[in-house]
């Protein structure tokens, strides 16, 4: 009887010990899953967050974005630079300010350019004057012109004149004869000879072909005599 009451009090608190282990492993197991839980639950939240920042980052740049309206001061920098460029001439432009012109007249207007006296002139006559001509009308002693010449002057004897004729090849004879003749006459026949024998030879240069067209806009040519 006494071993039997010794038997059952074991088993009893094995039983007891065992319920308890159990127990045990099941909070721990409770526990562990929370953690778990907890920690996926963080990281989730991490990660939308990082997507709600990247997905915020990215929309500016988004193909289908859009853009900002353009201001009035940027419209109006723009017609201005629009204006720019339609007014500036173009290189064809600037090569081909002379084409309207005859090459006798820019020839006339760069010749006076250079070896006009005065440039401040408001009428640039032209006279065409034949070979055989003499230098000075008023003089019967005068030698005559060998070539055709032409004759530049102003309208007033103050801007003075050019005598001289073309060699076709940029350079002109210049005749060292006044538009007025003035002194004694008759001077006699060598005076004149030695004015025709020291003509000289100038190389016309091009010149501004603004100034140019400026003069042509001045010249008045006349007809051969």
């Amino acid at each position: 009887m006494k071993q039997t009451f010794i038997t059952m009090s074991i088993i009893i608190a094995t039983t007891c010990t065992l319920m308890a282990c159990s127990d045990d492993s099941k909070e721990n197991d409770n526990i562990g899953t929370t953690e778990v839980n907890q920690n996926v639950s963080e990281q989730d939240n991490r990660g939308g967050d990082n997507f709600n920042d990247n997905k915020e980052g990215k929309s500016d740049s988004a193909p289908g974005s859009k853009k900002s309206a353009p201001t009035d001061s940027d419209k109006v920098s723009s017609k201005e630079n629009e204006n720019k460029e339609s007014n500036a001439p173009s290189n064809n432009e600037a090569i081909n300010t002379l084409s309207e012109f005859s090459s006798e007249e820019i020839e006339y207007a760069r010749v006076w350019l250079q070896v006009g006296e005065n440039q401040d002139i408001n009428e640039l006559n032209v006279k065409h004057i034949p070979a055989g001509e003499p230098l000075n009308p008023n003089d019967e002693t005068s030698d005559t012109y060998p070539e055709d010449v032409i004759q530049l002057a102003g309208s007033r004897l103050i801007d003075g004149s050019v005598t001289y004729s073309s060699n076709g090849d940029g350079t002109i004879n210049k005749y060292n004869v006044p538009l007025r003749w003035d002194g004694n006459y008759p001077a006699g026949k060598d005076f004149y000879t030695e004015i025709i024998e020291n003509t000289e030879v100038v190389e016309i240069n091009p010149g501004d072909d603004k100034e140019v067209i400026e003069l042509i806009k001045l010249l008045d040519i006349d007809t051969v005599v």
